[in-house]
């Protein structure tokens, strides 16, 4: 089973950086759609990602239907859009037979029209108040991934580790923290 974040056709550089870090911290392989609205090797994209680049496996499609290409029969896809009525939450994506695509469109009109209502029985959407227009491109990946890595159990992630400079390391010692309650002084 793997996880693959697709962005079709981004446009701004820090998004999709953050997303690559996402996607390197989660193990996640990222897809990207062409055209990009930015170079590979934009500044801004690059300080995005951080040092983590060589940590996300990417691979480029030269366009929607190439992409479409790749996938195999036993692939599940998902389109993530504002416009489905079915929550992202409500899907099971703990097939480990499966690898699991999670399809966000650009920045500024979202994901093709013909290509939702082709699969409209895949269209996802995130709750949200009628406030915002939409969330941002790389908070919606993120609360996508990790709804789906929860199901599966986070696998190869740590859950919990202890650093050597632990802010909490005399925390982890003392009994009594179990104890407390937060409403008391």
């Amino acid at each position: 089973m793997t996880n693959h974040v697709v962005l079709f056709e981004p446009l701004m550089p820090a998004n999709t950086g953050n997303i690559a870090r996402t996607c390197a911290g989660t193990n996640t392989v990222l897809d990207l759609i062409e055209p990009l609205g930015f170079q590979i090797d934009n500044k801004k994209m690059k300080r995005a990602g951080l040092d983590y680049w060589d940590k996300v496996e990417i691979h480029m499609h030269d366009d929607l239907e190439a992409f479409l290409k790749t996938l195999k029969p036993a692939d599940e896809m998902y389109l993530i859009s504002k416009f489905s009525s079915k929550n992202y939450s409500e899907v099971d994506y703990t097939d480990q037979d499966k690898d699991y695509y999670f399809v966000f469109g650009k920045e500024t009109t979202g994901l093709p029209e013909t290509f939702m209502r082709e699969y409209y029985d895949r269209n996802l959407r995130i709750p949200m108040s009628d406030n915002i227009r939409c969330y941002n491109l790389s908070n919606s990946v993120a609360m996508v991934l990790l709804e789906v890595l929860r199901q599966q159990g986070f696998p190869n992630m740590e859950t919990s580790h202890h650093y050597e400079n632990d802010k909490l390391k005399d925390d982890y010692n003392r009994p009594e923290r179990y104890e407390r309650n937060l409403g008391e002084e």
